[in-house]
């Protein structure tokens, strides 16, 4: 017995939301995208912090191989944490990430 093809429409809308997951994850590799999201009170906000869980599959091996900038997935792991998720609103915790990621890269 065949397997009925696909909807076109829904591959379609399946594609698009993966790449646009997909580019937000990665856009949380920047400690100033934190920052000013934690700035603009996003990140206490019960939807968002929710969208944050759902997001935590691409940690998973089939999906973390499209990510191009690792430390997306390590902060997408910090940012599970209610209290990573204030103290980037400040810049000192700001400054502080940032340094980190470029002493990591800079010494790989």
């Amino acid at each position: 017995m065949s397997q009925p093809e696909p909807n076109p429409d829904l591959r379609s809308a399946n594609r698009a939301r993966f790449e646009l997951e997909l580019e937000f994850v990665q856009s949380l590799a920047n400690p100033f995208y934190l920052h000013s999201l934690a700035q603009q009170g996003i990140l206490n906000q019960p939807a968002f912090v929710n969208f944050l869980k759902y997001l935590m599959y691409w940690k998973e091996k089939d999906y973390a191989r499209f990510i191009l900038y690792p430390h997306a997935l390590h902060h997408l792991e910090l940012l599970q944490h209610a209290q990573f998720r204030t103290e980037i609103g400040k810049d000192e915790w700001r400054e502080y990430l940032n340094q980190k990621q470029f002493d990591h890269w800079r010494t790989w």
